[in-house]
Formats: C-alpha cells, sequence, structure tokens
C-alpha cells in the first residue's frame, strides 16, 4: 500500500525531512508545515525549492494539509465574515499549490465543535441548540465545495477531535447532504476514539467508498479526564481495529495513501525518535 507520512513530523526543515523520509524509504509527503511556514503563505519562488526538493528526492506529494476552516464557531460565523473570507483566501491558495505539486488534495478542517447536534424531547431546546448547527454547516460548506468543483480538486475533511465532523457516520452524511464529488474523507481514526466510534465495522463501512486520505497514529483516550496520551502505534485505544482497518483496505483495494501523522514522543527522546519507531510499525502493518 502507499505509505506516507506528515513532513513536519521529521523535520520543519523541508530538506531535511526529505531526506528522512527518502532513508526510510516513504514515497508519499504530505505538507503542512515547511521551514516557518504553513503550506498556503508560501510565495512562488519557495513553491518552486520545493518542488525541486521532491524531484530530488524521488518524493510524491499526497496532501496540501492546511487548516482551513479549524475551530470556526458554526452558529456565529457568517459567509459574508471577513475571517471566514480569509479561509477561502487560504484555501484557493492551497488549491493553486495542489496543483502546482501534483497533487488533486486539499484538506479542510470542519469548523468548531458542537458537542450535541441534534436532540429531541426537550434536548432540542436545552443541549442542540434548536437543531440548527447541521443547516448552518451545510451552508458554510456551499462555497467551499463549489470552489472545490470549479478547481476540479478534492477537498478531503478530516474526522477531528475538536470538529464538527468526528465520526464515520457525521462525514458520510455530510457528504451525502451536499450531495457532492468533490468532498472526501481524510479519516483519522485516532481522531475518532475522542467522540467513542466504533471505528471497525461500523466507522470503516459508512465511510469505505469515500475515504481519500488516510491518517495514523495511536493514543490511549480518556474522556472522562480530557485527557490524550500519543504511544506507539498499535500499544494504545486503536489496537483493535489496525489489523481489521488494514486488511479491509487492502481488501477494498484503496489507492490512496496512508500517512504516518508523527506526533509521538518517546520519553527521553524527540519526534524524530518517535518516527523511527512508528514508520516501522505503519510497514508492518500496511506495507
Amino acid at each position: 500500500m502507499k505509505i506516507g507520512a506528515i513532513t513536519n513530523g521529521c523535520s520543519y526543515d523541508f530538506e531535511e525531512a526529505c531526506k528522512i523520509l527518502n532513508s526510510t524509504d516513504v514515497k508519499y509527503a504530505e505538507l503542512q508545515f515547511l521551514w516557518d511556514k504553513e503550506v498556503g503563505d508560501h510565495t512562488p519562488e519557495e513553491i518552486e525549492k520545493i518542488k525541486e526538493l521532491l524531484n530530488t528526492y524521488n518524493l510524491k506529494v499526497s496532501c496540501i494539509s492546511r487548516h482551513n476552516f479549524v475551530g470556526l464557531n458554526v452558529m456565529t460565523t457568517e459567509v459574508d465574515d471577513e475571517n471566514y473570507k480569509r479561509h477561502m483566501m487560504y484555501l484557493k491558495k492551497t488549491i493553486d499549490m495542489a496543483k502546482e505539486l501534483g497533487t488533486n488534495l486539499v484538506r479542510t478542517m470542519t469548523f468548531g465543535k458542537q458537542m450535541v447536534i441534534w436532540g429531541d424531547h426537550g434536548a432540542d431546546k436545552w443541549n442542540a441548540g434548536g437543531n440548527k448547527s447541521w443547516d448552518k454547516l451545510l451552508k458554510l460548506f456551499e462555497k467551499p465545495v463549489q470552489l472545490a468543483e470549479d478547481e476540479g480538486i478534492d477537498l478531503v475533511m478530516e474526522t477531528g477531535t475538536g470538529a464538527m465532523i468526528t465520526s464515520g457516520y457525521l462525514a458520510r452524511k455530510l457528504i451525502d447532504d451536499l450531495g457532492t464529488k468533490h468532498l472526501k474523507v481524510l479519516w483519522d481514526p485516532c481522531n475518532s476514539l475522542y467522540c467513542n466510534d466504533i471505528l471497525f465495522p461500523d466507522a470503516y463501512y459508512a465511510i469505505r467508498d469515500h475515504i481519500a486520505h488516510v491518517h495514523i497514529k495511536d493514543a490511549h483516550v480518556n474522556i472522562p479526564k480530557a485527557t490524550i496520551d500519543f504511544c506507539p502505534i498499535g500499544e494504545g485505544n486503536m489496537a483493535p481495529y489496525l489489523e481489521n482497518i488494514a486488511n479491509a483496505l487492502k481488501k477494498d483495494n484503496y489507492n490512496g495513501v496512508i500517512s504516518l501523522e508523527n506526533v509521538y514522543r518517546p520519553d527521553n527522546g524527540d519526534y524524530l525518535d518517535g518516527y523511527y519507531i512508528d514508520i516501522k510499525n505503519m510497514k508492518r502493518l500496511f506495507g
């Protein structure tokens, strides 16, 4: 299978990150932060340098992953707000960068999390804010989806811990309700642990026809204590699901990239030590 990594999980120095991916026989680079800038902030000259380094180290770009629309409050954000317009501007910049670097995938986040989206028998008023947030989310996503359709690229929405779309069910519902072929799923199953999603079989079979990119990491999650503790892949709450997910992706001929999100830092070590531990685990599972 196609194994990749988010490059700043190895190093924020993009050339150094390229060398590390190359030395571990990883062919797909997901771009998020390069040097001192997030994707979407780089100049044309810097994008040319990125292109040169990708060619030098024989790497392909899997996804351009800016934090577009991250954390924006659904109920207080309007499409004519300056902040919304700024995120749309950066979405266009990341789409342009994706085209320059040879990928058709651009990440979008899904605004800020409302804990209860729907309720009934009184919960609609007291917990779910009148059941209005989902319709508002659909409205806020109309322009990003239209831009993706106009530009001929695919938006991949990440299942997030602090986002409106946290689960496989919600990701599938958003795609169905918007009725577009240009919104797909960036499935981060570890993030979905924080909403008690049943990753396999429930979440997987809800979204399997819409998965365009995958993030893999592992963690011990304690929702009542509001904590996340990252750990090596296969040693946390992902452990019961990983083999089933890997086998299902292979069986269903998944053709996208499985990208290591290297956020694990071992005791008395650094993130690069975590990378070397987890890239071996990734290859064992998905190679």
